[in-house]
């Protein structure tokens, strides 16, 4: 239920062609709120909230045509000013020969090559060019509205991009504002009013435009290739330009949308793969009767084939992602995962069409596999302790995005024709800094649960390890709750935080977590509080019996999202623990937006679809299933509630909403615990300003500190 956060456009759409300036990639004297690198000096070689903060934050990155430059964006971050800054970088393919390409106080994203000597980017409300060999800047086109992302044809002629066109109120309801310019007030007559940390005023939509002889967008000639239809294109709310694709010939574009509003998008999720063809501005539906996600199309090199990731099942966003292909001759679909049982993400054809590569989450790790086409064999390609969130194809090489639970992104390069190969790391963009730490070591360890299944735990040990001493230990509740607890970095659960605090950190990926085969992530539906709940209790007991160096009653747990609400449940079942002091396995409890009460849940979600899969629908639907789910709603074990609890909630959060937070922490207060509440009334379902983070995160070792050490 949470991943990345993606920005939302908030101006209306209006087509303005304006000048360009021209401006210099390397300016004398940078301007006063340029945000540079920071020295960073580690004290005592431990990990904190501060120098996590301190590193830098890769973006996108290109692989130039000749295949013999990547352009990457780096952010920096500075705590005065509660904000990041990205710039444009570019370095060889083995990576060497780095160099910084722009200074500036906006932003540099989404960097894309127009061929061998010219990569464009966004900034701000343009698309800019920089000619590599002179690192002079030219402005392509100047947009009045903000654009999310571009993309180039294949010939370079044309442009595709997202921006967005404000909803329009029914005309009944647009007369009652009339004179009432400074009015706040929000009349809604349909569902999906809200989403995720937004309201719904707008909607994304792709537009084409043409690219002249001498390298200018023209702006004043723009096609939305979803002319008069109200649907959301790239969807909302972490859809990008991986859901619209260019045909190698560039005279069509295949692109995902569902296409449906209101109420019908809130119980949802069938979207489709469209064809639209620029000439004749005809669009066809390439998976029509297909019911779940289908979504992130890519054209083979010849144009014979395309290929998409496909949900099988309408409301459930967290099915297996086949891997369909598409023949235009013949056609048909074949799904290439069909005796698979793990999902795909990020696919991706060779360069003579033979096999799709694609990432993989695999058994607690993300890897990159090959599908032949031909003969249908399957083989891993990477393989380590890491996860690849993404790759290009260059040469006989993949270029990938990697990152660990010890290092955040980084560009590693992997023989294309490997098996489970090790990568070569290109980047060093955190190197210097984090040579400076003495991360906590991280191994995976295999239990047995209660019911004798095989289970992943994820061991992170303290960065002062010292096998003749204890230490305490946090127990780390993933959210989602289909979310694989993989070698993820992140600025909110950052393991080597933990570790660098004096914690080991015990991370189970229990029932629900995708990457260990279909059944295994299916067994959480429906059943919250059944063995995912065992599988949390096991862990703990079985890793802190089998390495002494835990201290059995210094124990706490901690989760987000789902992982709060089994906080809450967990909290409601802390007793008669075999082994532990007062028989409370848990000694603190941290829940970060947490359902608390399901009922109430129900109600004040906006993605019906995942109440309807998940709980077995509304709460008035009397059938075994919602009867189940909603007996295992924490609310209702409040009155065995006995150990302390830290409860944080943020406004902006609309999947679960604040109050349930608020809930939850004056339930344990009227029940005479210890308690704190830490509520963001600027934050969504993640912590992203810095000053916040860096608060969130004081604010958690403080708490864990205060009852375990």
């Amino acid at each position: 239920m949470y991943l990345k956060k993606i920005c939302i456009c908030m101006m209306a759409i209006s087509l303005a062609c304006t000048a360009c300036k021209k401006k210099q990639a390397e300016p004398e004297t940078p301007a006063p709120n340029v945000i540079e690198k920071p020295q960073l000096t580690v004290e005592n070689g431990r990990f904190t909230p501060e120098v996590m903060w301190g590193l830098g934050k890769m973006g996108g990155s290109a692989v130039s045509p000749d295949g013999k430059h990547i352009a990457y964006t780096v952010t920096y971050y500075s705590m005065e000013q509660n904000k990041g800054n990205a710039e444009l970088y570019v370095m060889n393919i083995d990576g060497s020969d780095v160099k910084r390409l722009t200074t500036s106080e906006e932003n540099e994203s989404c960097p894309q090559w127009l061929d061998a000597e010219n990569i464009a980017f966004l900034r701000g409300q343009q698309i800019m060019r920089m000619h590599l060999p002179s690192q002079k800047e030219h402005c392509m086109g100047t947009f009045g509205q903000a654009v999310e992302e571009f993309r180039f044809s294949p010939d370079g002629k044309r442009i595709v991009y997202t921006a967005c066109l404000p909803v329009k109120r029914l005309q009944q309801v647009d007369k009652l504002y009339e004179g009432l310019d400074k009015t706040t007030g929000r009349i809604n007559e349909d569902l999906m009013y809200r989403h995720w940390d937004g309201w719904v005023d707008e909607y994304p939509h792709i537009f084409l435009a043409d690219i002249d002889t001498n390298l200018t967008i023209n702006t004043q000639k723009v096609t939305d290739v979803l002319e008069g239809q109200a649907y959301e294109c790239p969807m909302r709310p972490w859809g990008g330009l991986e859901q619209v694709a260019w045909s190698p010939d560039g005279s069509k574009i295949a692109y995902t949308c569902r296409k449906k509003t209101g109420k019908d998008y809130a119980l949802s999720t069938n979207s489709d793969i469209y064809l639209y063809d620029i000439a004749s501005k005809q669009t066809s539906n390439l998976s029509e009767g297909m019911m779940g996600y289908d979504q992130n199309p890519v054209f083979s090199h010849d144009g014979s084939m395309i290929a998409w990731e496909s949900m099988e099942h309408d409301g459930y966003e967290s099915d297996k992602t086949r891997l369909m292909v598409y023949c235009f001759d013949t056609k048909e679909h074949k799904d290439y995962t069909e005796n698979f049982d793990y999902g795909v993400g990020n696919i991706r054809f060779n360069a003579n069409d033979a096999e799709i590569f694609a990432v993989v989450m695999y058994r607690g790790t993300q890897e990159v596999f090959a599908f032949n086409l031909k003969d249908g064999a399957i083989r891993q390609v990477t393989k380590g302790i890491h996860d690849i969130n993404g790759f290009e194809i260059c040469g006989e090489q993949l270029i990938a995005q990697e990152v660990s639970m010890s290092h955040p992104t980084e560009l590693f390069a992997y023989p294309l024709n490997g098996t489970e190969s090790e990568g070569k790391q290109l980047t060093a963009i955190n190197t210097e800094a984090l040579s400076q730490c003495r991360m906590g070591k991280t191994e995976a360890r295999w239990i047995k649960t209660t019911d004798n299944k095989d289970m992943l735990v994820w061991v992170i040990y303290p960065y002062d390890y010292d096998s003749s001493k204890t230490y305490p230990a946090l127990l780390f509740c993933e959210g989602g709750p289909q979310s694989m607890v993989s070698q993820f970095w992140s600025t909110r659960w950052n393991f080597q935080v933990m570790s660098g605090a004096g914690y080991f950190v015990i991370a189970p990926n229990r029932r629900g977590c995708p990457g260990f085969g279909t059944a295994w992530c299916e067994e959480i539906s429906g059943d919250y509080g059944g063995l995912c709940m065992k599988d949390y209790m096991q862990a703990t007991d079985v890793i802190a019996k089998e390495m002494p160096q835990i201290d059995i009653n210094r124990i706490g747990a901690c989760g987000a999202s789902f992982g709060a609400y089994s906080i809450y449940w967990l909290a409601g079942h802390n007793y008669g623990a075999k082994g532990y002091n007062e028989g409370r396995r848990f000694k603190a409890f941290l829940a970060h937006n947490g359902m608390f009460n399901f009922e109430q849940q129900c109600l004040e979600t906006e993605e019906y679809w995942f109440t309807n899969w998940d709980l077995g629908g509304p709460y008035w639907e009397k059938n075994a299933k919602t009867a189940h789910s909603y007996a295992n709603s924490p609310h209702l074990f409040v009155d065995k509630w006995n150990t302390p609890i830290c409860v944080i909630h943020s406004e902006y959060d609309y999947r679960i909403v604040a109050s349930q937070g608020m809930a939850a922490y004056n339930a344990a207060k009227l029940r005479g615990l210890e308690a704190r509440y830490l509520y963001f009334p600027d934050e969504s379902h993640w912590v992203l300003k810095p000053q916040n983070s860096l608060l969130w995160h004081r604010n958690f070792i403080d708490w864990f500190d205060r009852w375990l050490k």
